[in-house]
């Protein structure tokens, strides 16, 4: 799945990457993150590629890699 990094929380090691407005947006940690990607590279609004699932707490986002310009 396609998203954008919508915002990230860098103290605590994670974000949030929306799909589309009005769909809720899937949580990620820096354990979540390929071992290309280092959670520092990180910015809001960058384009990233993920495999979605659901967790106890409500959406996740795994597997997460950016999206190559």
């Amino acid at each position: 799945m396609k998203g954008t990094i919508s915002r990230l929380v860098p103290d605590r090691g994670f974000g949030f990457v929306r799909t589309v407005p009005g769909v809720p947006e899937y949580f990620f940690h820096r354990s979540d993150l390929v071992y290309q990607v280092e959670f520092d590279e990180l910015r809001v609004e960058m384009a990233v590629t993920f495999e979605p699932i659901q967790s106890p707490k409500g959406p996740r986002a795994t597997v997460v890699t950016i999206e190559a310009a």
